[in-house]
């Protein structure tokens, strides 16, 4: 029989109404029970509740995979880590559960998407479109400007004045020169400063700079020196007022195709003509530079950066796929390609290389391997050459050395030999 009234009585008035929730209830520990001979002896825990009884070995056993996922209570967590002081066995377990927690589930970055930003403007832009819409040409470089200024933004005072190296291939060999996180800034600054005669606007190393991109480092280098041992973070300052000017430009210019060359005089073979650049391909060269060098930046101060987003790569890869035939045609000419020339016809296709890029911002291109100026054609190409879009970035920055780029190859280890070579000699300064 129920305690308290039946169903449908109600308590008299003044009679002591039952609980609604059963207070608690204390068992009786079973004779022999650890709970019993704890009170047996006079044991007792907070509050007259008995401790409990220490872990078994199986039981702490069990809890080694919660305490290496970090799910165990701390009083779970401080008796695993006691029994591991005095259990060996134990001990090796824990640290093998350990090391393969990564493997459930990898470490990701905690910056946000690259694309993510691109798309926040997209949408603002369908709302309501900006006074001056931004070329699609420039789009690459107005996106690796944000990522490279949201990483400076991050950096401890500190961080400025470490050391960054940066390489490029010269000469048949790796070069490389250390400068400094405002060092680098100072080089962007510099050759950003071509385009920005280019464009009209203000250079900041003056009229009379020289136009070759690495003397203009240099002497940025030198003039800016005893400010930047002050200040370091005023080279942001610098180069952010100039990029900002430079977007500004690029919008004013309306992304028609009608735009003039823009004469920059950088020193790379495939400016065959004199040494000009499209005003398209000069913003996407910076956009490559800005993020090759926000990559070195990163990377000397342990800073995650990952690759441009798909759109964006796949236009920085396609810039340095049409540079190749030119550097091809300049090292045939300096003597240093290895495969032999060979006269196609005139108006006729000649040999080609089919170079295969992969990943988000891949593709195919055919290069002409005897003249920068035959047609191609992809029907039966001399060889084939397989990169990673990020792979064949990095080649052609001096990241790596042709012998470092992990190609899939066919067809004559010559014309292969060539194509990467001429890849690497994109690189400069």
């Amino acid at each position: 029989m129920r305690g308290g009234p039946e169903p449908g009585n109600r308590a008299q008035r003044g009679d002591a109404a039952p609980a609604r929730v059963p207070q608690p209830r204390f068992r009786k520990a079973a004779p022999g029970s650890p709970a019993a001979q704890a009170a047996a002896s006079g044991g007792s825990g907070v509050g007259g509740v008995p401790p409990p009884p220490p872990l078994s070995h199986q039981a702490l056993t069990s809890l080694l995979g919660a305490w290496a996922l970090g799910a165990c209570s701390p009083a779970e967590n401080a008796a695993v880590e006691d029994h591991l002081n005095d259990c060996a066995s134990c001990a090796d377990e824990a640290l093998r559960l350990r090391d393969a927690v990564p493997l459930l589930e990898p470490q990701r970055s905690l910056d946000l998407d690259p694309a993510l930003r691109g798309r926040v403007l997209e949408v603002c832009l369908d709302r309501r479109p900006a006074r001056l819409p931004l070329p699609s040409w420039a789009a690459p470089f107005d996106a690796e400007a944000a990522r490279l200024d949201a990483l400076l933004h991050d950096m401890a005072a500190g961080e400025w004045r470490t050391e960054v190296p940066l390489r490029w291939f010269a000469e048949g060999a790796m070069a490389e020169h250390s400068t400094t996180v405002a060092g680098v800034l100072d080089h962007l600054l510099a050759v950003d400063g071509l385009l920005a005669r280019a464009l009209s606007l203000p250079d900041p190393l003056g009229e009379s700079a020289p136009v070759d991109p690495t003397l203009r480092t240099q002497a940025q280098w030198h003039s800016a020196a005893p400010a930047r041992a002050v200040a370091p973070q005023q080279a942001r300052v610098e180069w952010r007022e100039q990029t900002r000017a430079l977007l500004r430009a690029a919008g004013r210019t309306g992304g028609g195709p009608g735009l003039t060359a823009v004469e920059v005089a950088y020193r790379i073979p495939e400016l065959l003509d004199g040494g000009t650049l499209s005003l398209p391909d000069a913003f996407l060269d910076r956009a490559f530079a800005c993020w090759v060098h926000g990559d070195d930046i990163a990377r000397a101060i342990d800073y995650p950066y990952g690759p441009p987003g798909g759109p964006h790569l796949r236009m920085v890869v396609d810039l340095v796929a049409r540079r190749l035939r030119g550097s091809l045609a300049e090292r045939r000419r300096a003597g240093l390609a290895l495969s032999p020339p060979r006269l196609a016809p005139v108006g006729q296709p000649g040999r080609t290389v089919h170079l295969e890029v992969e990943g988000s911002g891949g593709g195919d291109w055919y290069i002409p391997l005897d003249s920068p100026t035959s047609p191609v054609s992809a029907a039966d190409p001399v060889a084939r050459v397989a990169l990673e879009d990020v792979a064949f970035c990095q080649l052609a920055s001096g990241r790596i050395s042709p012998d470092e780029a992990a190609a899939g190859t066919e067809g004559d280890e010559r014309i292969v030999h060539d194509l990467l070579f001429a890849t690497a000699a994109l690189s400069r300064l």
